[in-house]
């Protein structure tokens, strides 16, 4: 069997995995915050799928009627009408049942409080964005290879991708956050991405689907991949080879790194080792370019190849 059906196989068993962290997550949070208990005469709403003839996939809409009990309401009718005000940037109707308990804790900083904060969200929404990521990917390049779709969600779901989503819907003006680490801005970038996740991780709670996550989510992450493809020196190979390597070997690669004397354009080189094998060679500007570069190179020869 070829490395690359194996990899084909470990990604699509990490995707089936993802289900059971999420049940787990789903569960954790309910026992810890008991945040979470849907009537069991609830229906769970049938998730929308797109058109199979269509050249796009459809964009996701929402039930006309509300799907879940009326959400619970904040104590600050203040900050519900902010977090509202979110909702309705995102494109979500004002009607629709978001558990605005768990969307006030998703943009609660852990500066704020150590118990009640977005970390447990944060981990539920790592998934959710993952998944939402590989199935834009499939509906959108349906014949490309697994490989590429590694290296393009790798690029897909960073906190620097996450972080500009953030910044588009305008989430920092909605978390809240002590005004000693307001000011870090070293840590803007991570902030803005753990609270994104956290987001996402809210939404798929209030219905347990991702309606009120696709519905708005695709668009960005399509347009994202786009740029991407056209840029492909910007795909993250050093984390695609790394999903590989854990998926197959459950190893890290290794990367040495050395400057070349006498050459002003590509003054590094970079190697990258697996288990005692040398997988690929790159140079660049700078160090982390070489390693990029000895990453594709691993990459295309080892996984593709």
């Amino acid at each position: 069997m070829s490395d690359s059906l194996l990899y084909q196989l470990s990604v699509i068993s990490d995707q089936l995995s993802v289900i059971s962290i999420l049940r787990v997550s789903i569960q954790e949070i309910g026992d810890c915050f008991d945040l979470f208990s849907p009537s069991p005469h609830t229906p769970h709403p049938t998730p929308y799928t797109p058109h199979p003839t269509s050249p796009h996939p459809t964009p996701y809409t929402l039930h006309p009627t509300p799907l879940l009990p009326a959400p619970m309401s904040l104590s600050d009718p203040r900050r519900q009408k902010q977090l509202k005000t979110l909702v309705e940037k995102l494109g979500l109707s004002a009607d629709v049942p978001v558990r605005w308990d768990l969307l006030d804790l998703a943009l609660t900083h852990p500066s704020i409080s150590r118990d009640k904060n977005y970390e447990q969200l944060e981990f539920v929404g790592d998934s959710v964005v993952r998944l939402v990521a590989a199935e834009v990917l499939l509906e959108t390049y349906p014949e490309e290879l697994v490989g590429e779709f590694a290296a393009l969600r790798s690029m897909m779901v960073s906190d620097r991708t996450l972080a500009e989503f953030a910044d588009r819907y305008g989430f920092e003006r909605y978390l809240l956050v002590s005004s000693s680490t307001s000011i870090d801005r070293a840590g803007r970038i991570s902030r803005l991405a753990d609270a994104f996740e956290a987001v996402l991780g809210a939404l798929y709670l209030s219905t347990q689907t991702m309606i009120l996550v696709r519905s708005w989510l695709d668009e960005p992450l399509r347009e994202k991949a786009a740029e991407i493809r056209r840029d492909p020196a910007r795909q993250n190979y050093k984390d695609a080879l790394q999903e590989w390597t854990q998926a197959k070997y459950k190893k890290l690669p290794q990367y040495l790194v050395k400057e070349i004397n006498g050459l002003d354009q590509e003054r590094f080189c970079a190697e990258v080792w697996l288990n005692e094998q040398k997988l690929g060679v790159g140079t660049g500007r700078s160090k982390k370019a070489a390693e990029q570069a000895a990453a594709k190179s691993a990459f295309l020869g080892v996984v593709k190849g």
